[in-house]
């Protein structure tokens, strides 16, 4: 019988120090998930600046030759518009004016940040809309309760993890 108490107490502080592992094993995850979040987020930032950069970029040699296109056809235009006294011949200079300004805005305005700011508030819409929250805090809320389903209810976890009203 002393037997049967002692390899009770064995398995019990085996399974003590296992519970104990785990728990060390389910933190340090979760610190490097973590870590790599925020290295995500970073990296995503820098990439969303550098393709900015890269758009300014385009559009200001894009406007060096659209700008010389649009001097060009407009002294022409208007050189013809007198000599033929036609002043039809002005119109096209109506549209490519709205397409110059448009440039000008887009290569040394500030039309990016207004969209960069307009798809920013568009995109909080969306995550208020739908109730899904971009911050750390939030996903790392449906990550734990997703832990909590696999250890609790591993049948059921595809369910609580991809429809989590939380």
């Amino acid at each position: 019988m002393r037997i049967n108490n002692n390899r009770a107490t064995m398995g019990f502080l085996l399974s003590k120090s296992m519970d104990a592992n785990f728990k060390k094993q389910q933190e340090f995850m979760l610190h490097n998930s973590r870590l790599q979040m925020e290295r995500q987020i970073l990296m995503q930032n820098q990439m969303r600046e550098r393709q900015m950069a890269m758009q300014i970029a385009w559009s200001r040699e894009f406007l060096k030759y659209f700008g010389t296109f649009f001097t060009m056809a407009t002294v022409g235009l208007t050189v013809g518009a007198i000599k033929r006294k036609k002043p039809v011949l002005l119109a096209p200079i109506v549209p490519l004016g709205f397409i110059f300004a448009y440039q000008m805005d887009s290569a040394y305005g500030t039309l990016i940040y207004r969209m960069r700011e307009g798809n920013t508030k568009s995109s909080r819409f969306l995550f208020k809309s739908h109730k899904i929250s971009a911050s750390f805090a939030s996903r790392h809320k449906i990550y734990q309760s997703c832990l909590t389903a696999i250890h609790n209810h591993p049948k059921n976890i595809k369910q609580k993890c991809l429809y989590d009203k939380s």
